[in-house]
């Protein structure tokens, strides 16, 4: 398969409502659409990057430009293949984000002309998989308890309470105490807490929760490492893990026992496999996290999440808990389960007029000859 280039289109989604973390509040959604023209026809992807290097070093405009100035050219000329183009990018350090944007446009070209799913590419062995919400940091309690009931009555199989120092235990309490230890519940701390905070965060271990996440910097691994030994609560890693030799080195250290995958951090769908293989073989559950995905990445999410690994519900949710109008078919909830695509590629394509309506800018990149 050779490339022609690559279209680059940035959307703009307003978000449903806005969704506030410890790293910061969004109320609109900026994402890097991609698509793949090859000698073979085409195929999309998306890129998770953030407006601001806040999650990760990476951003969007950032990401654009690497695809533009380095990507296209590295990869002009060759006989692409979903399985070449991180040996092809290896030479540019770090930019998993830009990678795995181009990997999954490629793997959904190359998949559709062999009328082949991503879901049967990766290996997954179920069509519905359990997931849950994320909800994020609210102004009182009473707003998040509504909130929470909402996400419940609709079916999710967890909730996910974003948390940060002063909002942490009084919510998760909360919670609990109103809707019972039936519920399965986790808390998201996206790095905000010091290992100073190790005694405070064990106290969560009272709430009964399945996990905490990443409550300390990406590269302190031996502060999970030391929560973990002193909590009864599952240690979970996000942002440490960008690839299968970092998840094999923090479960050697003990420093979680729980990995939660996002293709987009780790350098794409590929590696995400190799990390589920590397956490499967040494009895380590993982879970799909999520990035504000358009349909195309809610998409790719699923068809990962359908690997058997993937024990525990991920943070995929169903289109109308973020937005309004996606790109793509909506995605829907239905007793606390999501389909996997079964359609060639990411079996979904975005809906002309909604890309459209959401696009602010167009640039086609043409391979160099």
């Amino acid at each position: 398969m050779k490339l022609d280039g690559i279209e680059l289109r940035q959307v703009a989604l307003p978000l449903v409502s806005p969704f506030r973390t410890s790293l910061g509040t969004q109320t609109a959604r900026q994402a890097l659409v991609l698509r793949v023209v090859s000698d073979e026809g085409e195929g999309w992807g998306e890129c998770v990057a953030e407006d601001d290097p806040t999650y990760c070093p990476e951003y969007l405009a950032g990401a654009a430009d690497v695809i533009r100035r380095f990507v296209v050219p590295a990869l002009a000329g060759l006989d692409l293949r979903p399985a070449s183009v991180a040996g092809a990018l290896r030479h540019l350090r770090g930019h998993q984000m830009a990678k795995s944007a181009v990997e999954m446009a490629v793997l959904d070209c190359w998949l559709r002309a062999r009328l082949t799913s991503l879901a049967d590419h990766l290996g997954a062995v179920r069509t519905r998989v359990p997931v849950g919400v994320s909800v994020g940091i609210m102004d009182d309690l009473d707003t998040l308890l509504e909130t929470v009931d909402r996400h419940l009555t609709a079916g999710y199989a967890r909730i996910k309470l974003k948390i940060e120092p002063g909002w942490d235990v009084e919510p998760v309490r909360a919670v609990r105490d109103t809707f019972g230890p039936a519920t399965m519940l986790t808390v998201d701390a996206n790095t905000a807490y010091s290992p100073a905070d190790i005694r405070h965060l064990a106290g969560l271990d009272a709430y009964g929760l399945a996990l905490v996440e990443q409550p300390f910097a990406p590269g302190d691994l031996r502060s999970h490492a030391a929560l973990a030994a002193r909590a009864e609560t599952p240690v979970c890693l996000d942002e440490s893990i960008t690839s299968a030799a970092d998840a094999a080195e923090a479960i050697r250290l003990g420093a979680c026992s729980v990995i939660n995958i996002k293709p987009g951090r780790v350098g794409g769908y590929l590696e995400a496999r190799r990390i589920h293989d590397v956490a499967s073989a040494h009895g380590v559950p993982v879970w799909c996290g999520g990035m504000l995905e358009t349909g195309l990445g809610r998409a790719g999410n699923l068809a990962l999440a359908g690997l058997p690994g993937f024990t525990l519900p991920g943070d995929i949710s169903a289109t109308e808990r973020y937005y309004r109008r996606d790109i793509t078919r909506p995605f829907v909830l239905e007793d606390g389960l999501m389909a996997v695509p079964t359609e060639p590629g990411l079996g979904v394509l975005p809906d002309p007029a909604s890309l459209t309506a959401a696009t602010t800018t167009t640039e086609w990149i043409p391979a160099p000859s």
